[in-house]
């Protein structure tokens, strides 16, 4: 049987697992967490520097045809930050060994901060305190000086987008519990945006972005469908200040513009777009996520289909993001299963009016062991505020399940990955149910895997959206034995077994006897 293709959902360039092998090695009494910043704050220094050294060249070489490499507009007209001389990767790589290091990276931060309103407070710039080792940090600058990031050539290919990816990643296991508040499993995040599939001029909104997972895809899904990068607007909002810079870094160097509040900030407690609406939401939100602020927002507006109980936010945030829906808006989002059951403190009842306002699309069971953060199984609830959107078929009264829980493979000892074929499987599934107009698949109920069902069966259900609860178990394919003819080969193959069971305990019985504890 051919071995499933692997979703290409993390980096591969040929050299990130020595690269990071290497990097971890120099990490001296430092949490992954922290590493995390210092190491990605160089790779971010690295590649505006080589961006704009690639960019300064090539109008030194057209100053005849009227170029000037020291003019700013230059640089900022094609997305290039401008870089002063003491900001410069050379500049810092020739001072690497030099006791006072870490000042001269903090300096070369404050002065791209400075001259590039953009990044303002969104560099670390923390690498002159003293409990950071100077010797290792220069030998992190050696070796971050050995990847080419943002010359023409790098770029054509993302290295940096996919060096820092893959960073993400392995940063994200390393911390295992923490590093799922800034980081999806890009398999997960694919799955949402292609589910999705997000088109030219709509808004994308993620209230718990993270490192910016789900804008990073929504590009690249446009790019991939003859799009380019800017074509959809983003929108944003993370509550960690670390997180937020983190996502600012990630978006600029993949020239992504977003929108993500004036400050990091708590969604439920100071949204920082109330009032502006999306036409897609993507988020991760945290699970079952207690007291976060129910007691002050009683009376707040997004709680259409009632107050969610003040020890759990499920329900808060999947009102939030309805909340936030234009009229044809459609949202994807990651609950944990308990979601889809519930009845405690009022939850069945939010489900109940969700339900009955018809807004349930799609509900997709994860299989377990997709996160880093935590191994509680997943699903992904897919909403729309228009089952009648003339961009699909009518839907009214409906909804898909999709039991995914059997799909995906161990990528290592404990985390598993949904596969190419997974993806294409799943996709495909509800874009043809969906009757979406450039899907050739013809879509149909498969037992054990999806089933499109009327309203009228959900509420039989208790309004309980587990999908298994549906699509039912799995047809078996018939092996053509007659029944007799079946029970009388089971039958002998029972004697044999128990026959060998005797003989094995006897054996065991008379070795505990030599070793003196028989009869």
């Amino acid at each position: 049987m051919a071995k499933p293709k692997k979703a290409s959902t993390t980096a591969n360039i040929g050299f990130e697992e020595k690269l990071f092998t290497m990097a971890d090695k120099l990490r001296n009494n430092m949490d992954a967490g922290e590493y995390k910043h210092v190491v990605l704050g160089l790779i971010f220094l690295k590649y505006i520097s080589d961006s704009f050294m690639s960019l300064h060249a090539e109008l030194k070489a057209d100053v005849k045809n009227g170029s000037d490499p020291e003019d700013r507009d230059e640089y900022t007209s094609k997305n290039v930050f401008w870089v002063s001389e003491k900001a410069r990767w050379d500049y810092i790589q020739k001072k690497a060994k030099e006791p006072s290091i870490g000042k001269i990276i903090d300096d070369a931060m404050d002065i791209i901060e400075k001259e590039n309103p953009k990044l303002k407070g969104v560099l670390n710039k923390n690498y002159a305190r003293p409990d950071l080792d100077k010797t290792k940090l220069g030998e992190l600058v050696d070796l971050v000086g050995t990847i080419g990031l943002g010359d023409k050539e790098n770029r054509s290919k993302d290295v940096l987008g996919r060096v820092y990816e893959y960073f993400l990643t392995k940063f994200a296991s390393a911390e295992g519990k923490l590093g799922g508040q800034f980081y999806t499993p890009a398999s997960v995040v694919r799955l949402i945006v292609e589910m999705l599939a997000p088109t030219k001029n709509q808004s994308v909104y993620d209230p718990a972005c993270g490192s910016g997972g789900f804008f990073v895809q929504s590009e690249k899904f446009l790019e991939h469908h003859a799009g380019r990068i800017g074509d959809i607007a983003v929108y944003g909002q993370e509550s960690n200040p670390t997180t937020w810079r983190l996502c600012m870094m990630n978006l600029a160097i993949r020239g992504i513009e977003a929108n993500l509040g004036k400050e990091p900030a708590d969604s439920f407690l100071k949204d920082q777009h109330p009032h502006e609406k999306f036409d897609l939401v993507m988020a991760n939100p945290p699970f079952n996520m207690k007291e976060w602020g129910q007691p002050s927002l009683l009376n707040d507006k997004r709680w259409v289909y009632g107050i969610p109980p003040a020890n759990n936010a499920n329900y808060g945030w999947v009102q939030h993001f309805i909340h936030h829906l234009k009229p044809n808006g459609m949202a994807g989002f990651v609950l944990a299963n308990g979601s889809m059951s519930s009845n405690s403190s009022g939850e069945g009842e939010i489900r109940k009016q969700i339900v009955d306002a018809d807004l349930v699309d799609c509900m997709v069971a994860m299989p377990g062991q997709l996160f880093y953060s935590t191994q509680i199984p997943v699903c992904i609830w897919f909403l729309t505020r228009n089952k009648d959107n003339p961009r699909f078929k009518n839907r009214k009264g409906k909804t898909l399940f999709i039991d995914a829980r059997k799909m995906g493979t161990l990528v290592d000892r404990v985390h598993r990955e949904l596969t190419e074929e997974d993806l294409t499987k799943i996709t495909e599934t509800y874009h043809a149910w969906r009757g979406d107009k450039d899907c050739k698949k013809k879509y149909e109920d498969v037992k054990g895997f999806c089933k499109s069902v009327e309203q009228a069966e959900i509420v039989e259900h208790g309004y309980v959206l587990t999908p298994g609860r549906f699509v039912g178990a799995e047809e078996l394919e018939e092996d053509g034995i007659d029944f007799e003819e079946k029970m009388k080969g089971l039958t002998v193959k029972l004697k044999e077994q128990v026959t060998q069971s005797d003989r094995l305990t006897k054996e065991i019985f008379k070795n505990l006897k030599v070793l003196g504890y028989g009869d």
